[in-house]
């Protein structure tokens, strides 16, 4: 089958999309990933290992409009346009959608070309967007009014499962955001048996990761390094606060391709959400993931998804979202290097025997079978 993905980022480092357009590749579809990139950085049309991308701009009149939410119904008329141009040259066989800010693109496709619609959940979208617009649930009504028209549904995790499983009319498949085991053999950290500890964070700089409490607590901590790289709102900020501290080094940046091997070089892995938001506190998250396959114990936060699993497979620490409590948890994991290797080997065994992109994929492939008939 020859598959359009629609996607509302550039696609530069959406380690998801990236996986499924690969596995379904190896099944021997073929994949072109229809992108939206505001920033006009990227070229309009390239390949990368065999992944087609062809990329819309912002109009002139789309450039004018302060807030991107507003920009989304004229990216679905130019997305719609271009992938109505491209299915005339390729001829499509099937739509998979990324998210609700792509899924009205799918759906016109699909009244108008007749096409099956993979709709691929990855957030809650209506609930992302009621974190800045509180009083506006107008998403949360149009994501259940689109899901009429879609085929299939891809979630990622049980919890967001029990979700839409009240709204959605079609059959619903979990496909997680597992990484590729890269060794099944555990690999020591670098303080190993030392009690002194590393601490990696690399992801979204937003405010509700905890992270400028974090760069405080260990700024105040003897033989506890905290390496921290992303992007996102608080870069700045984090990176002039990290510059404050002896024990915080700034990666800026970092490439996906180098965040598994700096998860093998740390000791733990940092990822605490905040247990309040609607959309977050049911995400699965990739550092969950890049920690277990690297073999690394990780902090989380209570009341989460993220929280939960690592408490049912003991591959971390699960706190409450305080200072406090990611203090005495630093502490902990410092002074206990033996504990530190309990929760990496099981974190590495799980990923091994359950938590691996390889079951993922095929969970993929198999949709795409049932779809083909």
């Amino acid at each position: 089958m020859h598959i359009l993905m629609t996607l509302a980022n550039p696609f530069t480092c959406d380690t998801r999309v990236y996986n499924e357009a690969q596995s379904l590749l190896k099944a021997g579809h073929n994949v072109t990933v229809l992108a939206w990139d505001q920033q006009k950085k990227n070229p309009e049309g390239e390949q990368k290992k065999d992944i087609k991308i062809v990329r819309v701009f912002n109009t002139t009149f789309m450039d004018l409009i302060p807030y991107g939410i507003f920009k989304l119904r004229f990216w679905w008329q130019e997305g719609y346009k271009k992938a109505l141009e491209l299915h005339e040259r390729e001829d499509f066989d099937a739509l998979h959608c990324h998210n609700l800010d792509t899924l009205p693109i799918g759906v016109k496709l699909r009244k108008k070309i007749g096409l099956p619609l993979i709709y691929d959940a990855h957030e809650i979208w209506g609930y992302m967007v009621e974190k800045d617009l509180p009083w506006w649930r107008y998403y949360l009504w149009k994501e259940r009014h689109l899901l009429t028209n879609v085929d299939h549904m891809i979630v990622t995790n049980p919890a967001r499962e029990e979700f839409y499983n009240s709204i959605a009319q079609c059959d619903i498949t979990i496909i997680d955001n597992y990484k590729h085991i890269i060794s099944s053999k555990y690999i020591k950290p670098p303080n190993h048996g030392k009690k002194r500890l590393s601490v990696l964070y690399i992801g979204g700089f937003i405010k509700k990761r905890f992270l400028l409490q974090l760069i405080d607590v260990v700024k105040g901590l003897q033989n506890v390094t905290l390496n921290i790289g992303g992007r996102g709102k608080l870069y700045h900020q984090i990176e002039r606060e990290s510059a404050l501290s002896d024990n915080t080094n700034f990666l800026g940046t970092v490439p996906p391709e180098k965040v598994i091997p700096l998860t093998v070089e740390n000791d733990v892995v940092f990822c605490m959400i905040a247990p309040h938001d609607k959309n977050d506190v049911t995400a699965s998250t990739n550092k969950q993931y890049e920690a277990m396959v690297a073999g690394r114990p990780i902090i989380t936060a209570n009341g989460t998804y993220s929280g939960i699993l690592t408490e049912e497979n003991q591959v971390g620490v699960s706190i409450s979202f305080s200072k406090d409590a990611l203090k005495r948890s630093l502490i902990k994991l410092r002074d206990n290097p033996a504990l530190r290797e309990v929760l990496g080997k099981n974190a590495l065994n799980v990923a091994v025997h359950k938590y691996n992109w390889e079951k993922q994929e095929k969970k993929l492939v198999d949709i795409y079978l049932k779809l083909k008939g």
